[in-house]
């Protein structure tokens, strides 16, 4: 008996039962396969419902070791490799078809070291892990906005959050990770050790390795953080907007504050008001005291005429999970765009207003975040991340749970994505990307800029044959 498994370049490898016996021997997790009945009863499955893909077998990792061997297995034998760490990729890159996944999902642990303020992360690890650890301790470091995210995804790729215009990027946090390479070697990248390394892998995705462990460094923020959460009618965005973006321009950099669009369902903890209503949300959060946070943000309570105001200090571990119910693993179809806009004008405003006014789904978004503070601090050669000086980006999350409207729902998608780019800067963030029919590679040249030359060599070095290709994929340079 065989196991058919995808290669690298689209052929198919047959595996025999000595090979997947000897896999299965070398590790300590599990070895699953497509007809297994565990492959069914997934740790942490995907969340973009839209790609589901079934690999032809699962290296379900408990350590660093099962991933050298999964590497190693796969690189012997050619396979198509993927790597799920938290499983969120919108462009359904934590799994793949009929190939081999890596997964860490069982790679949870998180180590706090208050003393030293810095924090160990194993590559499967949620959001969720380590704001519950660190806020034993009333630190942080700087995460997403959904609790399910996974660390690995989100912080190889830049990371914003709801402490970014304080703290920078969460790629920006990053001061030592344990990577598995292409070659099966474990290589430790910081400033001091492989260096090129380092400077890849904060911003330039999982391209490089496979990141069992991040450490990050953490920064005093409080159990309760102030908190601003504004539920205004829809139809007045252009003018909330317009406030919001005179606003926050000057606000102090404590302050990270996002629109987010969207028909808010009838959840019962909520008030009536804003069940089932189309509403633009205008959040912040104050990265420092709680008081002095309620008073710097009034004004964003104050951008016209609320239907909701739920305004108040909160544990920041409420703030950091309070959009999750809306974004349940394998619940959404999701096909998302985003675009960087060095100035926010009253067209651009209209525009975003047009197109939340026109969603095809409830739970399609058209978002608006500030970026600026420490994400503008650091230089577009710094790290990988290059895009350090655009002060807004607009992200059309489309949304839609019925496989029916797929074609409708991504056509939609796209064209509210290409109206934006006549107010953008052409570049985009590669982890707000969904993929339909396009490559891996669409987006490279406008999220790297400059960068990507470099980060083609490096990929070169530590990959030179493309084994982790399942993502946005950087082509080794020639």
């Amino acid at each position: 008996m065989t196991v058919d498994v995808v290669t690298r370049d689209g052929a198919q490898e047959h595996l025999s039962d000595d090979a997947l016996a000897d896999l299965m021997a070398r590790l300590r997790g599990p070895l699953i396969t497509a007809d297994d009945p565990a492959a069914d009863v997934e740790p942490v499955p995907v969340w973009n419902a839209m790609h589901v893909d079934r690999p032809a077998v699962t290296a379900r990792c408990t350590g660093t070791t099962d991933v050298v061997e999964a590497v190693t297995f796969a690189r012997e034998h050619g396979l198509l490799l993927a790597v799920r760490g938290g499983g969120h990729s919108v462009a359904g890159f934590s799994t793949v078809r009929d190939g081999m996944l890596v997964d860490l999902s069982p790679m949870r642990g998180v180590q706090v070291d208050p003393g030293r303020r810095l924090v160990r992360v194993q590559g499967g690890a949620l959001l969720a892990d380590v704001d519950r650890e660190t806020q034993a301790f009333g630190l942080a470091t700087p995460l997403g906005r959904v609790s399910e995210t996974g660390v690995a995804g989100l912080s190889l790729g830049g990371g914003y959050g709801h402490l970014q215009t304080r703290l920078g990027l969460s790629c920006d946090n990053i001061v030592e990770a344990q990577v598995v390479c292409a070659d099966g070697r474990i290589r430790i990248a910081s400033a001091g050790s492989n260096p090129d390394l380092f400077w890849a892998i904060r911003g330039g995705g999982g391209n490089f390795g496979i990141v069992t462990s991040f450490t990050f460094r953490l920064h005093p923020v409080g159990r309760v953080v102030a908190f601003t959460g504004m539920f205004y009618p829809l139809e007045d965005l252009p003018d909330v907007e317009r406030r919001w973006r005179d606003h926050v321009v000057i606000a102090p950099d404590q302050v990270t504050s996002f629109i987010v669009t969207m028909t808010f369902p009838a959840a019962p903890e909520m008030p009536e008001v804003i069940h089932d209503r189309p509403v633009a949300i205008v959040g912040g959060v104050y990265c420092g005291d709680p008081d002095d946070g309620m008073r710097v943000m009034q004004p964003l309570r104050e951008l016209g005429t609320p239907l909701f105001d739920m305004s108040q200090p909160m544990p920041y571990t409420a703030v950091q999970s309070s959009f999750d119910p809306l974004f349940q693993r394998r619940s959404l179809r999701a096909y998302w765009k985003s675009q960087y806009l060095d100035e926010l004008t009253d067209d651009a405003i209209d525009a975003i207003a047009g197109r939340a006014l026109d969603r095809p789904a409830p739970l399609s978004l058209v978002n608006t975040f500030h970026i600026g503070g420490a994400v503008h601090a650091v230089g577009p050669q710094e790290t990988s991340f290059a895009e350090r000086s655009a002060p807004f980006m607009v992200s059309i999350d489309t949304n839609w749970s019925d496989p029916a409207q797929d074609a409708a729902a991504i056509a939609w998608g796209r064209a509210a994505w290409e109206e934006m780019t006549k107010y953008g800067n052409g570049n985009v963030f590669l982890n707000f990307t969904g993929l339909a029919d396009e490559s891996v590679h669409e987006g490279l040249d406008s999220a790297f800029g400059r960068n990507l030359r470099r980060l083609g060599q490096i990929k070169a070095t530590y990959d030179p044959d493309n084994l982790f290709q399942v993502n946005n994929n950087i082509m080794p340079a020639e």
